[in-house]
């Protein structure tokens, strides 16, 4: 068999060795530079010595030196991988790699010369004037062909001009120059850029891609009017940053709808499903944006550490808040999973969700209800928990204000059976989701929530007696698109044309996204068990600003690209039985602590005695089991002073 040498040679691919350093379509390329290797060598040499050049060096040596330098200028061209690039899209990296080839030819030659006539028949100042001239002749027609190209591109745009959509982009970061540089390198792109609103005063006046930057995030109105009075009013208003808090978002959205224009925003670059294409696609503005704040740093590490290895149950975990536990917590590789939910079919879509996911992961289903003290006992005593998170709950309020031994026997009485188990087979944390609504409650679930707190706390309290287990206490407000959430609701009622319904002009409420509640559970809980934080201090999530609900109405009837009060009316309805104006995460008499972990504060405890509070809470159990609401809600008036549960009204059950 005969092997073949030189550029012939196979990769380890099985492809020639000439067909990986110059692709086919790079012949070409690699011909004008080499063309220009000794264009380059004659030019600098009749730089240096002008018409003088032939009675400086014989032909024979001109020829000889010429034919020296680009043989090796061809081979380092080759080797240093020129020709992978694409001139259509020739940039700073490309123009780097040429200086880099240059300099290299440059300097091989010189040594090549040196040795061969120790410098005698090349003037010192000649691979000086070489570099500067080689690097011209291979950078320029590169460069020249991108931006004939580009020219020829933006005559095409202009022949689509009345196909495009004109927006104004809010933002100068990367994704704007992103968002332009792609509109820049396709036919018959959607929109057309007419301008930029900064963040900064100072960048007012410069231009990006030849896009001028017109004013500022306060501008937003005054700059549409003054394009509008040019003749060319943009459409659209188009978001570029990725992180933008919701106070914001939605003082963009209020000028935009203003202005007669409709808001968008860019994908996440971090985002690889739907990331800057050569489509150029936007998103219309979430609800999540509107109240979202930005993306809180968090210590996944710590997070792993908490998860890694463990044996973990979740209570509830086929709920909004559950669910998103078991997602995050799969993610941090645990030995074992329990579910456990009393409800049959959200049981089974986490479970196959998690078994898709995860097939490797130990996650068995377990259909049980928390409030069923010996079916807890058992399950427990079977699996043998390390943490436990406790999601399970009734937390819609008007349902619970109706059915108060209800949410007496599943937030109260689930919570100490689970954390009597707890302690009873020595897992080592538990953690308690709870409420704002559990500070000065006004209903029976934010009381039931209070005495949940309550209990944990007094089990954290007595821990250095009762066992090892830690109880930790996580305690934030509304989450967007949870069962029983105000915006589900009103995305329900716009689908059906409205009207949207608000229980009361005034009223306010703190949100945060699901994933975000989430991974500051998990944040606070490795928080709580790596600092050692001890006599039950509460981890409040820091829910920002609360946003009034009837800005939320309107702002969801603008993101329809509706009108409130013109296509969409709002009706009031009046508060209804157990609901506050204002939530609150803190009591008066929770004064705050600070905390390593931002986003995440700390409530000093309010500990009521667990020798005191056991007996009250049999009691509890005992008029549930009675069926006597009137006892149910008199004891929980008591252990709860500062709460008023059950003052609405409730509808009563019909008796045979």
């Amino acid at each position: 068999m005969v092997h073949q040498t030189g550029y012939r040679a196979m990769s380890r691919r099985g492809k020639p060795l000439s067909r990986v350093l110059i692709p086919a379509r790079g012949w070409l390329v690699f011909a004008h530079d080499i063309v220009m290797a000794a264009v380059s060598y004659v030019l600098s040499l009749y730089l240096r010595f002008g018409n003088n050049l032939l009675t400086a060096a014989s032909p024979q040596t001109l020829v000889q030196s010429t034919v020296a330098f680009t043989a090796i200028a061809a081979t380092i061209f080759m080797l240093m991988g020129l020709y992978r690039g694409v001139w259509r899209y020739a940039s700073l990296n490309d123009m780097m790699a040429i200086a880099r080839a240059t300099t290299l030819t440059v300097v091989v030659f010189v040594l090549v010369v040196f040795v061969w006539t120790r410098l005698e028949s090349v003037p010192r100042s000649v691979p000086f004037i070489n570099w500067f001239v080689l690097t011209a002749l291979l950078g320029g027609p590169r460069f020249f062909y991108r931006s004939f190209k580009d020219r020829r591109l933006e005559f095409k745009l202009a022949a689509y001009a009345g196909r495009q959509v004109p927006v104004l982009l809010a933002g100068t970061g990367d994704g704007a120059e992103l968002f332009l540089r792609a509109l820049r390198h396709g036919p018959q792109r959607p929109y057309r850029a007419l301008g930029i609103v900064a963040e900064k005063r100072k960048r007012v006046g410069h231009r990006i891609h030849g896009v001028p930057v017109l004013g500022t995030l306060d501008d937003v109105e005054a700059v549409a009017a003054d394009l509008k009075a040019r003749g060319d009013p943009p459409e659209r208003l188009i978001l570029t940053e990725e992180e933008t808090d919701g106070a914001t978002v939605r003082r963009l959205l209020d000028a935009a709808t203003a202005a007669g224009m409709t808001v968008a925003r860019l994908p996440r670059l971090t985002d690889l499903r739907s990331g800057i294409s050569d489509d150029v696609q936007v998103r219309p503005i979430a609800v999540e944006d509107l109240l979202g704040r930005p993306q809180t740093p968090l210590d996944r590490d710590s997070m792993r550490q908490l998860i890694a290895g463990r044996r973990l149950l979740v209570t509830g975990a086929g709920g909004s808040i559950g669910g998103e536990l078991v997602r995050q917590i799969t993610a941090f590789e645990p030995a074992a999973l329990l579910l456990l939910d009393h409800g049959e079919y959200n049981l089974y879509q986490i479970e196959m969700e998690v078994r898709d996911r995860h097939p490797d992961l130990t996650c068995p289903p377990v259909l049980a209800d928390v409030r069923d003290r010996a079916r807890v006992r058992a399950i427990f005593a079977a699996h043998r928990p390390e943490l436990v998170f406790h999601a399970a709950a009734l937390k819609h309020v008007p349902m619970v204000e109706a059915n108060p031994i209800e949410g007496v026997m599943t937030n109260v009485i689930g919570t100490v059976n689970v954390a009597d188990a707890c302690v009873e087979t020595g897992v080592a944390a538990m953690v308690l989701i709870s409420t704002d609504k559990a500070v000065n409650p006004s209903s029976v679930m934010g009381a039931t929530k209070r005495l949940a707190e309550a209990y944990c706390q007094a089990r954290e309290a007595r821990r250095s007696r009762d066992g090892s287990t830690r109880f930790l206490t996580v305690r934030f407000g509304n989450v967007l698109g949870s069962t029983g959430s105000v915006v589900p609701l009103f995305q329900r009622q716009l689908a059906d044309g409205g009207p949207l319904t608000v229980t009361h002009p005034d009223m306010k409420r703190f949100f945060m996204t699901v994933r975000e509640a989430v991974e500051l559970v998990l944040q606070a809980s490795a928080l709580g068990l790596r600092s050692g934080v001890a006599d039950g201090h509460i981890f409040v999530l820091d829910m920002g600003e609360p946003v009034r609900i009837l800005d939320l109405a309107r702002q969801m009837i603008r993101l329809a690209g509706l009108q409130p009060e013109t296509d969409v009316a709002i009706r009031t309805t009046g508060p209804r039985p157990g609901e506050k104006l204002y939530e609150e995460t803190f009591h008066g008499g929770e004064t705050t602590v600070p905390s390593d972990a931002p986003g995440i504060l700390l409530a000093a405890p309010r500990i009521v005695d667990r020798e005191a509070l056991a007996p009250a809470i049999e009691a509890l159990r005992r008029a549930c089991g009675g069926d006597d609401a009137d006892e149910v809600l008199e004891l929980l008036r008591r252990l709860v002073p500062e709460s008023q549960p059950g003052q609405g009204p409730r509808p009563r059950v019909a008796t045979a």
